[in-house]
């Protein structure tokens, strides 16, 4: 990608951020009549819309996966597990053994892990890990070799030959029959990608742990009911099965965004491809444990999340999806991105002129709709850990916590606007829980 694709996503934060901004204040300058009549109008319309999409989980069987339909060795397709990994002696281990340890039959089970220019102790545990698992791939690369996680990706596929990639993180942990039920999932369904629902495997580790834990319970809620009602869902980086056909046709991972999962959500959806979502069994992983590591991450996620839609937007605007899909994507798209703008500054605004934030009845549905995705996501039976008891008191507590996307997104759009942008991904520690 060239500097003027980099200028192109730098005016078009701006001019993204400059909206957002003109929409905050606009009401504290000409204080229309009947200006809260409009949002209670809105509002209206969001709880709608939103309360409609997490409904569809009533209809999910969590249980289903249960009573899978087996699928005989001869059935199932051969599969390439991928993991790019870059300094991660405290889990690659782990990782390893429990992989050779999944039901899957050998001949078609491919293991490729990929030594990201490590410069702790990583290659030496692979080199000793392949002498002890024969089939264990070990790829390497140089610490400069470039792409990040999507360039590791890109040039393993080189090397594979299955008909189907399982993406995986360093610290992702499976039980031992995933494989098997996740490709009667596939079957059942004819889907072309599935994302296996990620739970946090240190949820009792503190706070912020517990509290991750359930946001990732409802996005899971928020993923499924879109794809119910509107046929939009998301991959998540770890525990996501492509079809490498169907891959090779979107044009593999992309090396110029930071959430390369985001991205080629994006490009599934426009190509037709259809995303499926496990609820049972998930992909377990680690939940970062302080302050600094969750803001860096949620930096990163927040960054590629708008990368993607100033990229495609124009196609996401054409005839290549449909109706309904166009409304999820605006609808989710000013939830999670402009409303947190609008919501800062209006508050910044309201403060100053002492006068009452414009938006308020906007804010609560959304934090409202939050709430009741995370009581719902947290009360489902599930497979994986165990959710705290989620009582009132951890209800607001969750939605505290969430707040910290509306310092996030502001934050990111002002960067995204001003300073000029090379694309880094940074590196999430992980510590082996």
């Amino acid at each position: 990608m060239n500097n003027g694709f980099y200028k192109n996503r730098r005016l078009k934060s701006l001019l993204f951020f400059v909206v957002c901004l003109s929409v905050s204040t606009i009401p504290h300058i000409f204080h229309f009549k009947y200006f809260l009549s409009f949002t209670f109008a809105i509002s209206f319309l969001i709880a709608c819309y939103g309360l409609y999409v997490i409904s569809k989980n009533l209809d999910r069987n969590v249980s289903s996966t249960k009573n899978y339909k087996k699928i005989s060795d001869d059935n199932l397709p051969t599969l390439d597990i991928l993991v790019a990994a870059r300094d991660e002696e405290n889990v690659i281990e782990r990782l390893v053994e429990r992989l050779f340890n999944l039901d899957y039959p050998t001949n078609k089970l491919n293991i490729y892990i990929i030594d990201d220019g490590s410069s702790d102790k990583t290659p030496l545990i692979l080199e000793r890990l392949s002498r002890e698992f024969d089939k264990l791939k070990i790829i390497s690369r140089s610490a400069n070799a470039g792409g990040g996680k999507s360039g590791a990706l890109n040039y393993a596929l080189k090397f594979t030959y299955g008909e189907w990639i399982l993406i995986l993180d360093a610290d992702a942990q499976l039980k031992k029959g995933t494989l098997r039920r996740l490709f009667s999932f596939v079957y059942e369904g004819s889907w072309s990608a599935v994302q296996l629902r990620k739970s946090v495997i240190n949820v009792s580790k503190n706070f912020l742990t517990s509290c991750q834990s359930m946001e990732m319970a409802m996005d899971a809620i928020f993923q499924y009911g879109r794809l119910s009602v509107a046929g939009v869902s998301e991959l998540r980086g770890n525990g996501q099965l492509i079809n490498k056909k169907v891959l090779l046709k979107c044009g593999s991972f992309n090396e110029d965004t930071v959430t390369d999962d985001l991205d080629l959500s994006l490009r599934l959806l426009l190509t037709k491809a259809k995303i499926g979502i496990l609820w049972d069994p998930p992909v377990m992983e680690e939940a970062v444990e302080n302050i600094s590591a969750l803001f860096s991450q949620r930096q990163r996620w927040a960054e590629g999340g708008l990368q993607r839609f100033f990229d495609y937007g124009e196609q996401l605007l054409s005839k290549k999806i449909e109706l309904i899909q166009k409304f999820d994507l605006t609808f989710f798209f000013i939830l999670q991105y402009a409303l947190p703008i609008i919501s800062m500054i209006d508050l910044i605004l309201s403060i100053a002129l002492a006068e009452s934030p414009s938006y308020l009845p906007i804010s609560i549905t959304a934090f409202t709709l939050s709430g009741i995705a995370v009581w719902y996501g947290s009360s489902c039976k599930s497979e994986g850990p165990i959710l705290q008891n989620l009582n009132l008191m951890m209800m607001l507590v969750s939605l505290l916590y969430l707040s910290h996307w509306f310092v996030v997104i502001p934050w990111v759009t002002i960067k995204m606007s001003i300073f000029p942008k090379k694309i880094l991904w940074k590196k999430t520690l992980h510590t082996g829980v």
